[in-house]
């Protein structure tokens, strides 16, 4: 053990000397896109084999009655692996990576370099109502984390590997590297330097290769497009646009409302009971929420509906309009339903894959009604487009990621113009409702979402353990005026901590306050200290948020405030120090 320390020790001095951090760090990010490549390959061939060994004999006129066990049966084992082999919670893919940048300095559990794969193919591989792309970013996150531990990198460095590894394997699992970009500048990344882009387009770029050779070159969901843009459309799009934004919210109040219940739940049995309860039955009525759902969506895309009707109670219904719109309603309301109830139950995965087969389904039977109708004859694939850039932009308050997906994994980009529509008017509909997206809103609620704001990062990477101050010299409370003056003339601080037993802080004085009596030798038997001290107001603990300590900094007149740990005095942390410390930290992140 002391040998092979020795060598990583020495190889790292080695790296250090011979190789500069940009070019380690490109370097690194190569290596970064091929793994998260790999994981890509991993999880969406695992569950394509799941998936077939399970459904491969369903009949599409025959409903099965496993469509209701399949998905019990997947979050169980999802449960057993994570209680009683890795005993750990995996969480959700993309909301523990941006907690790992908001409060964890961009560390990850190396469990998480294996387990997202693992959970989230059984989960989606027996059913589960969710997506791969989430554990696919837990997974390349967690390799870029360790690696950049590894190699005893700084935080700076650290959050651009974890970037890396979200743009590869969005890149991959989707085979979209321009949006892989851009969804890490949108969704994941603090802040990019000129340095940094370089990095990402080689893990992005890589990391599609990989999945290039192993998956094919084919876009998920090809299309042809034989309808151009027509500005006399441009109402229809603007109109879903809106309903689009209306979905959207609707699917991230239930997500919410259901994970609340669930999360209020301690018992995990009765999770998993009601959870798996729901999800089979909704999956036996509704055959097309299984799983990811592709098949369904690249059927919207070309006008088609047999999902809604295939493996169904309904499938000898499919030539009745009336019926038609009310299974394209009630599939778009109940997939927000069952993606919940996924998660609720024990399940892992993403969220990308439930929002853009919803966006599908929403666009096509928005098409179908002005067409059935007589009102306007519009194109369902243009439609369908919109209605996934809609929901995508919506739910996860990303427009520009969800329009260079979608244009990039269908071949869309004829369609620029009605995609930036849907998207921009879906993504202004939901903010009127929702503040943070489905992503955010939890750690925002607990006041740890700080990806986007530069200033609160840097404010949270500062510790208070590490700016204390403890050169005061202190005094008894029941101690003479004299002794006080012999304290003040050996310190070099005009604040005076009185502390009582165990160390407990009574009060403080200042030497600016005792100044008309110091010089009084008359007094120095007949005045105590605990008649010139105050008690400090406000404290701060040694646990508290940078973030609160500046703010009540900025409340105050205060130059220093007292450190207390449950009353026990501690030292002090000045506002130069706070702020000198936060200068030298905004500037390591601003270097090119």
């Amino acid at each position: 053990m002391v040998v092979k320390s020795s060598l990583i020790r020495r190889f790292l001095i080695w790296r250090v000397k011979k190789i500069d951090d940009r070019k380690f760090m490109i370097f690194l990010s190569i290596l970064i896109g091929i793994v998260v490549g790999f994981a890509a390959v991993i999880i969406k061939n695992s569950v394509h084999i799941i998936q077939k060994l399970l459904t491969d004999n369903f009949g599409t006129q025959d409903h099965n009655y496993m469509y209701f066990a399949y998905p019990a049966i997947g979050i169980l084992l999802v449960i057993i692996f994570t209680k009683y082999i890795i005993r750990r919670s995996v969480g959700h893919g993309i909301p523990t990576t941006l907690y790992a940048i908001s409060k964890n300095n961009g560390m990850i559990k190396k469990h998480n370099m294996f387990s997202s794969i693992v959970t989230s193919a059984l989960t989606v591989g027996f059913g589960g109502s969710v997506g791969l792309e989430g554990p696919t970013v837990a997974t390349g996150a967690a390799w870029g984390s360790n690696i950049g531990r590894f190699f005893r990198l700084n935080y700076r460095q650290v959050l651009l590997l974890l970037a890396c590894a979200s743009a590869g394997a969005m890149s991959a699992i989707f085979k979209a590297p321009i949006a892989a970009v851009v969804f890490v500048l949108e969704v994941i990344m603090l802040d990019l330097t000129i340095s940094s882009l370089l990095p990402l387009l080689f893990a992005s770029v890589t990391a599609v290769i990989v999945s290039y050779l192993f998956l094919g070159m084919d876009v998920l969901y090809p299309i042809e497009i034989t309808e151009k843009f027509n500005v006399d459309e441009l109402i229809y799009y603007v109109l879903l646009g809106i309903f689009t934004g209306l979905v959207s919210v609707y699917f991230t109040r239930v997500y919410k409302t259901v994970q609340g219940w669930f999360d209020k739940q301690k018992n995990q049995f009765y999770k998993w009971f009601i959870g798996v309860g729901s999800l089979g039955l909704l999956i036996f009525l509704f055959p097309s929420l299984y799983g990811e759902g592709y098949e369904a969506i690249n059927g919207c895309l070309h006008g088609e509906y047999n999902h809604l009707f295939n493996n169904s109670l309904f499938y000898n219904l499919q030539d009745n309009m009336l019926w038609i719109f009310i299974l394209f309603v009630l599939v778009i309301l109940f997939k927000a339903v069952a993606t919940s109830v996924t998660f609720g139950a024990g399940g892992v995965g993403g969220i990308f894959a439930p929002t853009i087969f919803i966006g599908a389904n929403t666009g096509l039977m928005f098409a179908k009604v002005f067409s059935y109708f007589g009102i306007k004859e519009l194109s369902y694939s243009n439609f369908a487009l919109v209605g996934m850039v809609g929901l995508i932009s919506g739910v996860l308050h990303a427009p520009l990621t969800a329009i260079f997906l979608i244009a990039e994994i269908t071949g869309g980009y004829g369609l620029i113009i009605p995609l930036m529509i849907g998207a921009s008017i879906s993504f202004a509909t939901t903010r009127i409702f929702d503040k943070y997206s489905v992503y955010t809103y939890q750690l925002a609620r607990r006041g740890e979402l700080f990806t986007h704001d530069k200033d609160k990062v840097v404010l949270s990477i500062l510790k208070v353990t590490n700016l204390i101050e403890t050169n005061f010299l202190t005094i008894c409370a029941d101690a003479k005026l004299g002794d006080l003056v012999k304290v003040i003339s050996n310190s070099k601080r005009n604040i005076i901590p009185v502390i009582g037993d165990e160390n407990v802080l009574l009060g403080i004085v200042f030497i600016n306050d005792i100044r008309n009596i110091m010089f009084k030798r008359e007094l120095y038997e007949k005045v105590n200290v605990d008649e010139l001290m105050f008690m400090p107001s406000p404290t701060v603990s040694p646990n508290e948020s940078m973030e609160d300590v500046a703010k009540k900094f900025q409340t105050t007149s205060h130059y220093n405030l007292p450190v207390v740990d449950e009353g026990k005095y501690v030292g002090f942390v000045s506002r130069a120090n706070v702020f000198s410390a936060y200068r030298d930290l905004l500037k390591k992140f601003s270097e090119d």
